[in-house]
């Protein structure tokens, strides 16, 4: 079977585990648990040419004080970008994360997941912002680890451009 390295990067407490969570074991929790490190999930999806096991790495939020480590993007195959759409500064630490990535490994698959849709009376993202980037080429799907919206879609399109890559 075809393995997968993809990884988890976005802003500090943008729903990164949780999102993961949502994908592999199909629950939520409201406990929020600050991931250290990285923290390594397992999920078997159907591709175009059969199944891939995809290695999900969910590494630590970045903020001021720490800075992904890039050597956690060696050999990835793809990545997810996440952003809080209840915070619209997580918008620009997605942007700083994907040149940080194409600096260090080059340019990736990736989806950004517009996070916490199920929040919309709180929603600060700016869609021009949004629109200016997907004519650029990227990705959004807008979800939400708590109901489940967009999740599985996120990560089958991301599944979708790694097989096309």
């Amino acid at each position: 079977m075809i393995q997968k390295k993809v990884c988890m990067l976005g802003a500090f407490a943008v729903g990164k585990t949780s999102l993961v969570a949502r994908f592999v074991k199909s629950i939520f929790s409201e406990k929020y648990h600050t991931t250290v490190g990285v923290k390594i999930d397992k999920k078997v999806v159907a591709g175009e040419n059969g199944d891939i096991n995809l290695i999900l790495w969910d590494l630590y939020g970045e903020d001021d004080f720490q800075k992904v480590r890039m050597s956690y993007l060696r050999g990835s195959s793809g990545y997810i970008l996440v952003v809080d759409g209840t915070r619209a500064a997580t918008l620009d630490t997605a942007i700083g994360l994907n040149r940080n990535v194409e600096e260090a490994v080059g340019v990736l698959p990736f989806v950004v997941v517009l996070n916490k849709s199920d929040l919309t009376q709180e929603w600060e993202i700016d869609e021009g912002r949004v629109s200016q980037l997907a004519a650029q080429g990227w990705s959004f799907i807008r979800g939400s680890a708590k109901t489940g919206e967009g999740v599985e879609e996120a990560f089958q399109l991301l599944v979708e451009k790694i097989s096309r890559a």
